[in-house]
């Protein structure tokens, strides 16, 4: 099968997002200048260099409350940090419940029953009990091609790995098995790894 994605592709769903997997999740925490928090995940999520360590997610949506934009664009957009947030197969559905369009005034760490604690390097909540924590300061965000869509660098200020996850001085996502996005409703969970030797190295 092949298609043009400006023609459409004659499918029951968009087969764009099962192509492109699995796609690690970003639990984005944020702060607005009103002290408000934020939380919400995003799956166009990655890391992107290692000096300095940064990373970046993409918001592709909009809500009536924040204009061109969803909740944590606009929040970043105030005060120029953010959390990444690593979500484990056990919080799968506090993580759905966070993934709703819900009003700005509604805070999601206490929607979902998560427990907040403070960043150490920026002024903003992150998930107290996530197997990891990317405490970010914004670099830039990068308008893309079509309605809503930015995409959001920071530089990583800031990093927490839980003890449990750490087996002879590495992380050990087994330990915790990182939730990654499929298509459609689908998801899956990281449970067994290999490893190969790059040539040269």
């Amino acid at each position: 099968m092949f298609y043009r994605p400006a023609d459409g592709h004659d499918l029951p769903h968009n087969p764009f997002n099962a192509i492109v997997t699995p796609r690690p999740i970003g639990w984005i925490s944020t702060r607005g200048a009103d002290g408000s928090d934020n939380l919400a995940p995003y799956s166009f999520f990655n890391a992107v260099a290692y000096v300095p360590p940064q990373v970046m997610f993409a918001s592709t949506s909009s809500k009536a409350d924040r204009g061109d934009t969803k909740d944590s664009v606009a929040n970043i957009r105030e005060t120029g940090v953010f959390c990444v947030n690593v979500v484990e197969y056990a919080a799968r559905d506090a993580m759905n419940e966070t993934s709703g369009p819900w009003d700005k005034t509604i805070d999601e760490f206490t929607k979902a029953g998560i427990e907040r604690a403070e960043c150490d390097t920026i002024a903003c909540a992150r998930v107290a009990h996530a197997p990891a924590n990317l405490e970010c300061k914004l670099t830039q965000i990068v308008q893309l091609p079509g309605a809503a869509n930015f995409a959001v660098f920071g530089e990583v200020t800031g990093v927490h790995m839980r003890d449990d996850c750490m087996v002879d001085g590495m992380f050990d996502v087994t330990k915790f098995q990182p939730l990654a996005r499929l298509g459609y409703k689908d998801y899956t969970q990281v449970r067994d790894v290999f490893s190969l030797t790059r040539p040269g190295a």
